[in-house]
């Protein structure tokens, strides 16, 4: 199942040269940081919580509601799959 997750914005760049449709942000899951583009958000600032889906902030969502979401999906059990591919990415960067 696809779902649209919410999260915090943590760090907003432009990779290219200030391009409003190069805004990348680390985005703050419950613990988990994950890249993606703030494109569809243009008036998204580091502190707003913004709905992610495929790697893509689609709009903004209060807080309040943010959290509801993410407390249900933790719930449910749906978030399992977001930590495990931050574990496994983890497990990619750590040297043997």
């Amino acid at each position: 199942m696809c779902l649209a997750i919410p999260g915090k914005i943590e760090r907003i760049e432009n990779i290219e040269g200030g391009d409003p449709l190069s805004r990348m942000g680390k985005i703050n899951f419950g613990g988990i940081l994950k890249e993606a583009s703030l494109a569809y958000v243009p008036d998204a600032q580091v502190g707003d919580y913004v709905i992610v889906h495929v790697g893509f902030a689609l709009s903004k969502v209060d807080e309040e509601e943010a959290h509801k979401v993410f407390d249900y999906l933790k719930e449910i059990g749906e978030l399992g799959e977001l930590e495990e591919a931050e574990e496994a990415a983890q497990t990619k960067e750590t040297p043997r």
